[in-house]
């Protein structure tokens, strides 16, 4: 068993490099704070999610900071810890965006399964093909405000058709 803590955590960040678009190196550091939504994941999916959520920080950091002059770091620092918050949360919401695609795509393939075992057993039963039909039509047939346009299967017309006649009047 693993413990994981749910509050929001505290992390300060090394003191790091960062080479300023002016070419001047600036030592920067910084506060994260976190918390984990999805213990499972964050024990199970990444080997230490402490050190992966610092490293994403840094990185980030000096991404941000790259793009700035060293004159605008120092001026601009709220702006600056803006913009990697912003960029930070944009990497949280597209993970969440992902997992919820893949959970998505999981349903679909199960539904899909779900449809061709179904058609499958209906193939082997030409008998429950027809009452499914059936049930479908009273289904839809429970909507008056609508017209509805119901096509006849060509193997119930054929038994029809292919019936011999009785005669009918004198011969």
């Amino acid at each position: 068993m693993v413990r994981v803590d749910l509050r929001v955590v505290t992390m300060d960040v090394e003191p790091k490099d960062v080479i300023s678009r002016d070419n001047v190196s600036v030592k920067v550091n910084a506060v994260i704070f976190f918390r984990v939504v999805a213990p499972d994941k964050a024990i199970i999916q990444v080997e230490d999610y402490l050190m992966a959520t610092s490293q994403l920080a840094q990185t980030t950091l000096r991404v941000v900071l790259g793009k700035h002059e060293l004159d605008e770091m120092l001026a601009e620092r709220e702006r600056l810890n803006l913009d990697v918050q912003q960029i930070l949360d944009a990497q949280a919401e597209a993970e969440r965006e992902r997992r919820a695609k893949v959970i998505h795509a999981e349903g679909e393939k199960q539904a899909a399964v779900a449809l061709l075992e179904a058609a499958q057993m209906l193939a082997q039963q030409p008998e429950a093909l027809q009452l499914r039909y059936l049930q479908t039509m009273t289904q839809v047939a429970g909507d008056r405000a609508s017209t509805i346009v119901l096509p006849l299967p060509m193997d119930l017309l054929a038994r029809l058709v292919d019936k011999p006649r009785a005669p009918t009047g004198p011969v």
